[in-house]
C-alpha cells in the first residue's frame, strides 16, 4: 500500500509539471512546436546520462542475476504484447498508430524518475532491461509497422545513443570501472532532468490541441482502455505468476518484477508520435492517445501496483 501511495503522489507531482508546460504555451512564452527542442534535449542528452548513471554501482553477482531476470521478464512481456496486438489488430481493425501505441510504452521517460523517487536510485539499473528490449523492437518492428517498409536499419539500431549508453553502462558495471567523481556528478545532474522535461513536453503538446480534438474521439477511449487497462491486466497476471518462480533466481525478484510491471503499464511511448510524423502517419491521433493515457495513468498505475503487491 505504501508504494502505491508514494507512486500516486509521484505521478501527481509529474502531472503538475505537465500543467507547467501547458501554462508556458498558454501564456504565450513558448509555442507548442518548441517541445521538439526539449525532446531532442531529453532523448539525446538527459536520458543517456540517466542510463549511464544508473550503472555506476559496484559489481555484485546479486545485481547481475537481477539484471538477467529483468531482461527475461521484459522479453516475456513484449512477446505477449506483440502477440496480443497482432490478434486484436485483426479483430478490431487497429491502425498502425493504434498498434504501436498499445505495444510501446513510455518506459524510458517516465520510469527512471518514478523508480528513483519511489524505490531509490539503486533500483534504476533494473529498468534499463525493459528500455533496451523496447528500443530494439521499436526500431525494428515499430519502424516497419509505422513506415510500411520491410527490413530494419541495423546501423540506426546499434548507433541509437540510448542503447549505446546501456552497452557502455553494462561494460563499466562488469569491469568494475568507475567514472571520475566530477563526471559522475554531471551525469547524475543532467539525468535528473528526465522527469521535468518529459512532462513539460506532454503539457506543451496538450496546449497545442483543442479540447474537442483530445476528448471528442470516441475510438481513442477504446485504445486507451487497451493500453492502460487490458494490457496492464495481462502483464500483471503474468508477472504475479512469475514472481514465485523467480524467487530462487534473485532475492529481490518481487521488486525487480515490480519495476518491469511499471515499465509495461505506462502511457504510450512519445517516440510513436515522433515516428508517426516522420513516416506520414496520423501524428495528431498518436498525440491524443498519449495525452489521454497520461491523464488516466494517475489512477491506473497505483492501482496495478497495489494489485501486484497484494
Amino acid at each position: 500500500m505504501e508504494i502505491s501511495i508514494l507512486l500516486f503522489f509521484q505521478i501527481l507531482s509529474m502531472f503538475l509539471m505537465l500543467l507547467m508546460g501547458l501554462c508556458l504555451v498558454k501564456a504565450g512564452l513558448l509555442k507548442a512546436q518548441d517541445g521538439r527542442i526539449l525532446s531532442v534535449l531529453l532523448l539525446y542528452l538527459a536520458l543517456p546520462c540517466a542510463i549511464l548513471d544508473s550503472f555506476q554501482v559496484e559489481y555484485d553477482g546479486k545485481i547481475l542475476r537481477g539484471l538477467l531476470l529483468a531482461f527475461a521478464a521484459a522479453i516475456l512481456c513484449h512477446v505477449i504484447l506483440l502477440l496480443a496486438a497482432g490478434f486484436l489488430g485483426k479483430a478490431l481493425h487497429l491502425t498502425a498508430v493504434e498498434k504501436a501505441s498499445v505495444i510501446y510504452s513510455n518506459s524510458s521517460n517516465l520510469i527512471i524518475p518514478i523508480i528513483t523517487a519511489v524505490l531509490g536510485p539503486e533500483w534504476v539499473v533494473y529498468s534499463t532491461a525493459y528500455v533496451s528490449v523496447q528500443l530494439l523492437l521499436l526500431w525494428t518492428h515499430g519502424k516497419v509497422l509505422l513506415s510500411g517498409q520491410k527490413g530494419a536499419d541495423l546501423r540506426k539500431i546499434l548507433t541509437n545513443i540510448n542503447l549505446l549508453a546501456v552497452f557502455a553502462g553494462i561494460l563499466l558495471f562488469l569491469t568494475g570501472l568507475r567514472l571520475p567523481e566530477v563526471l559522475s556528478d554531471t551525469l547524475h545532474s543532467v539525468g535528473s532532468m528526465v522527469a521535468p522535461a518529459s512532462m513539460f513536453i506532454a503539457g506543451m503538446l496538450i496546449a497545442g490541441m483543442r479540447p474537442k480534438q483530445i476528448f471528442g474521439n470516441r475510438r481513442a477511449y477504446g485504445i486507451v482502455c487497451l493500453r492502460m487497462l487490458a494490457f496492464p491486466a495481462v502483464s500483471l497476471l503474468v508477472l504475479r505468476l512469475l514472481k514465485t518462480a523467480a524467487a530462487g533466481v534473485s532475492a529481490d525478484a518481487q521488486t525487480i518484477l515490480l519495476i518491469t510491471l511499471l515499465a509495461a503499464i505506462t502511457p504510450p511511448a512519445s517516440a510513436v508520435i515522433q515516428m508517426s510524423q516522420v513516416y506520414g502517419q496520423d501524428s495528431e491521433y498518436a498525440g491524443v492517445l498519449n495525452v489521454l493515457s497520461t491523464l488516466v495513468c494517475i489512477l491506473t498505475m497505483p492501482a496495478a501496483v497495489l494489485l501486484y503487491l497484494m
